[in-house]
């Protein structure tokens, strides 16, 4: 066997660092668009984001408004998955799972059921 080496251009760590400029500012794209509401994470966990294959998925989720370290914990809880796990080594299931749960509508408020119940 005969191995053939390409010469690229440019010191490898500079190759390097041009990539990780490139996938740092992908992310931070992705999380300004879920951020702002024109992507939701649900359509993230079901598409092919090649920018959220390395983010975790508790990176992922905090990047939507109002979303913190406890929302995203509780969650999590439900799938079950660990908050420091990858989008990308997630199984279909698990990122089937969290999807439907992403889109259900948010819950009624507390005093809803009590109002009911009282007639009002």
């Amino acid at each position: 066997m005969s191995a053939t080496a390409s010469i690229a251009p440019g010191p490898q760590y500079m190759r390097a660092l041009q990539r990780a400029n490139e996938v740092r500012l992908a992310r931070a794209g992705l999380k300004r668009r879920v951020a702002s509401g024109e992507l939701g994470v649900a359509e993230v966990l079901l598409g092919s984001h090649w920018e959220a294959e390395n983010m975790t998925i508790s990176d992922l989720l905090m990047s939507q408004r109002r979303w913190g370290h406890t929302r995203c914990r509780k969650l999590l809880m439900q799938v079950p998955v660990s908050e420091n796990k990858t989008v990308g080594s997630m199984t279909e299931r698990q990122c089937r799972a969290l999807a439907q749960l992403l889109e259900q509508p948010a819950r009624q408020p507390r005093h809803e059921p009590l109002a009911a119940a009282l007639g009002v």
